[in-house]
């Protein structure tokens, strides 16, 4: 589930990348803003799988 779970976050990464462009260049602030917020949410998942990912390595590698 880890993969889709990435997927899914770089899809909303890519989402709130597009409504921040185009809320710059419709003027609108809001539509903006709500697209950084989105990017930086699918971000931040992105950096908890990630570090679910190491946590499983390590444990892993501990088992050796």
């Amino acid at each position: 589930m880890g993969f889709v779970d990435k997927l899914r976050n770089r899809f909303r990464m890519g989402k709130g990348r597009a409504k921040a462009k185009a809320g710059r260049e419709a003027g609108d602030p809001y539509l903006e803003m709500k697209g950084q917020k989105e990017r930086a949410g699918g971000a931040a998942r992105q950096v908890g799988e990630r570090a679910k990912d190491m946590g499983k390595i390590t444990r892993d590698a501990a088992k050796e």
